[in-house]
């Protein structure tokens, strides 16, 4: 692919955009020499302003998510793309959010511009287990972890009931729970179905991925062996 084409795909400008890069010296190799629209490179070898190339596709990003933003990229309010490098946004194909958390609902969002990945993540018949912290509203009865987990419980409007969730007591209202379906606010209606409120949810874990140590508001590539990840455990 042409070193202009391959950049604006990338989302750091249109061509024209990419072509005047060129021409002001903003990209080079690493060891300095700069580079013009007929020239060839490897991609890890190509720096823009002194940066390395964002990852050619095949991109996964995770990113902490706070409170208040959504997972689109248009939207009256704040959206997580504030939180990215603006030219996610305009990658082709875009580093779109794997799945979504509304807009209260913070921790590990996945991206990424790989459709097979993502679909692989979010497909039902993946069963791939999601964990969250949880806040509630009052204190636990006692008995949500026996109902969560014997695969009956029936949510509001649903036709077919949930598959068996693990609770884990932390607290009179605190609690992790695991589930592996992606039904729309299914935590939140779970625990609106046992007579509680959810104040606070908190995704810590997809698969055998967890956020780790990454500050809430922070982003970071991850490697293929991390991105694997979500498919274990």
């Amino acid at each position: 692919m042409r070193l202009v084409r391959l950049i604006a795909n990338l989302g750091y400008g249109s061509q024209k955009d990419v072509k005047a890069m060129l021409r002001a010296g903003r990209v080079r190799l690493a060891d300095g020499t700069q580079l013009g629209e007929n020239s060839t490179a490897d991609h890890d070898d190509i720096r823009i302003d002194g940066q390395t190339l964002d990852p050619p596709a095949g991109l996964v990003a995770i990113l902490n998510k706070p409170a208040g933003y959504t997972c689109s990229t248009s939207d009256p309010g704040k959206i997580v793309y504030e939180l990215l490098p603006w030219r996610f946004m305009r990658r082709k194909p875009i580093v779109a959010p794997v799945g979504r958390l509304d807009r209260d609902t913070t921790g590990l969002l996945l991206l990424t511009d790989d459709g097979d990945f993502s679909h692989r993540v979010t497909a039902p018949k993946a069963k791939i287990a999601k964990t969250y912290l949880v806040q509630l509203a009052r204190p636990l009865n006692g008995d949500e972890a026996a109902i969560f987990a014997a695969g009956t419980l029936m949510l509001r409007s649903e036709k077919t009931p949930l598959a068996p969730a693990e609770l884990e007591v932390l607290g009179p209202t605190t609690a992790r729970l695991t589930i592996s379906e992606g039904r729309y606010h299914q935590a939140k209606r779970m625990f609106a179905a046992v007579g509680n409120h959810v104040e606070s949810l908190q995704r810590v874990r997809i698969g055998g991925l967890d956020l780790g140590d990454l500050a809430e508001g922070q982003w970071r590539m991850l490697s293929p062996a991390e991105a694997a990840q979500v498919f274990e455990g």
